[in-house]
């Protein structure tokens, strides 16, 4: 998929489809009126009709056009021009990508609005939202469908005018065409079927990656896990055919002496919930709960190809949570790295019993600061609804940085509190801790076990059960795995070369 910048007249583009984006009662931008005259002011009519509002992705398509060289054109709506954002600019085309890509070979021009009386949305940033949007809407999850329902776009034109900076401007695309393969990389890893995405093969896909952009890779295998003392996850994998594996990427971008990143992902590749057995309809998504492994797996591309002047290190802590004869039990008690144990009353809080090892690994290789993600719990789900991240973190400051970064790359995420009565759910008559508290609060009492393998290193916990996967098709989203927050942890990346 090629994605170029031009500037040549709409009205002489040759393309299979024409995207406009216009924001809700504002005048038509100069190039837009003039295509609107040559069409006969049928873009006008449409607008006075009200048969296209302008309303947030809001759409109307223009078909069996002869009086200009694109046959097809497509009306996307960017709502209120004060309150455009990066996410309803985003949803906007999105959508728009959604809407005509059901079709093989296309290829689609999009012309870069002009928004009046909003700072945020600029020509650069629409170029990037743009790249990302087409590349991202065009894929759907068709990977074992013999009659596929989406086509990525054979070409794409991002069209501007001659006062557009065209080198700025090709540098967007590319920034956005980066970000757009490496979310798409993250939804295939989830869309994945658990027998095609396992521990191993997940880790053998690390190594392409790190192959291909220059990263640095080191597999973990059960007898280097043992080695290193991380008897919290080996229980969980114990119950498994499939061996477990710790992959981890290295992208040094900046002086060894340098602050490094760490990115901790929970990559459990199916979850049954062992002896706690899920239901059957339960388990049915289950191949999305190594989502926050996928998310660490597509920053760190992004992050290795955009060459960002950073250091950071990505850790996958992959495993099968599954049942047979030799699977962890309730009343067990495992010992963890930093060596505190944990006497285990639920197998299927599996998750940050990996990811306790993969913290304390994380610090004891000289972690800076750290940000965890994790499809953890469903009382998140419950709590902030499925399109919002659950923030939790030990240091105020990090977590603004974080909640920044999020909110720069359009990604709703939500502080919880942290508060010390939490911790007192986990305490355990046989052990140090237990591995699940009270009905109540799940989400904080997860999070509270996990400060217990951080030190005192800045630490946010991103709890994405909720938006890693979604559950239905809708007009901006295709269902299935998202790949959420790959966006906001590039950004992160790109801030912490500056704020360390």
């Amino acid at each position: 998929m090629a994605i170029q910048f031009t500037n040549e007249s709409i009205s002489s583009l040759s393309a299979d489809w024409l995207v406009i984006g216009l924001v809700e009662s504002a005048p038509l931008p100069e190039a837009v009126a003039q295509l609107d005259e040559t069409l006969g002011g049928l873009i006008t009519r449409l607008r006075e009709s009200e048969d296209f509002t302008g309303k947030l992705a809001a759409t109307s398509t223009l078909l069996g056009l002869t009086d200009i060289k694109t046959p097809r054109i497509m009306l996307v709506g960017l709502g209120s021009a004060i309150e455009l954002s990066t996410a309803a600019f985003e949803k906007a085309m999105r959508t728009a990508a959604r809407a005509i890509s059901n079709k093989d070979d296309t290829r689609v021009a999009v012309l870069l609005p002009e928004v009046e009386n909003n700072s945020i949305i600029t020509s650069n940033l629409s170029a990037t939202l743009i790249s990302s949007s087409m590349i991202v809407g065009s894929v759907g999850q068709d990977l074992y469908r013999k009659e596929v329902a989406r086509y990525p776009f054979q070409d794409i034109l991002v069209v501007g005018t001659d006062s557009t900076d065209q080198s700025a401007c090709q540098q967007a695309i590319e920034q956005g065409t980066i970000l757009g393969e490496s979310i798409n990389l993250a939804r295939e890893m989830v869309n994945r079927h658990a027998s095609d995405i396992f521990p191993i093969s997940f880790a053998d896909r690390t190594k392409e990656i790190a192959k291909s952009y220059g990263l640095e890779s080191e597999i973990l295998d059960e007898n280097q896990l043992k080695q290193e003392k991380m008897g919290s996850m080996l229980a969980v994998a114990q119950g498994s055919d499939q061996p477990p594996r710790l992959a981890i990427l290295k992208h040094q971008g900046a002086d060894s002496s340098a602050p490094t990143l760490a990115l901790v992902g929970k990559g459990v590749t199916f979850d049954s919930g062992g002896l706690s057995l899920k239901p059957s309809d339960g388990m049915k998504t289950m191949k999305c709960d190594m989502g926050g492994a996928a998310a660490v797996l597509g920053a760190m591309t992004a992050i290795a190809r955009l060459k960002l002047p950073v250091n950071v290190v990505g850790y996958m802590g992959l495993v099968e949570n599954m049942v047979n004869g030799s699977s962890y039990k309730l009343g067990d008690v495992l010992t963890a790295r930093n060596g505190k144990t944990i006497e285990v009353l639920n197998t299927d809080a599996e998750g940050r019993l990996v990811l306790a090892d993969v913290l304390t690994l994380a610090v004891d290789r000289g972690a800076t600061k750290i940000i965890d993600l994790a499809t953890l719990t469903g009382a998140c789900v419950v709590a902030l609804g499925e399109e919002v991240t659950g923030v939790f973190s030990n240091d105020e400051d990090w977590s603004k940085a974080v909640h920044s970064a999020a909110k720069t790359s359009g990604e709703d995420v939500w502080e919880m509190p942290m508060l010390p009565q939490f911790a007192e759910q986990l305490k355990s008559d046989v052990a140090d801790l237990k591995n699940i508290g009270t009905r109540w609060g799940g989400a904080i009492t997860a999070a509270k076990f996990l400060e217990n393998f951080v030190d005192d290193t800045p630490w946010v916990h991103l709890d994405i059960a909720g938006p890693a996967f979604a559950s239905a098709n809708l007009p901006h989203r295709e269902g299935g795995g998202t790949g959420c927050m790959v966006k906001t942890l590039v950004e992160v990346a790109d801030q912490f070369k500056t704020s360390n």
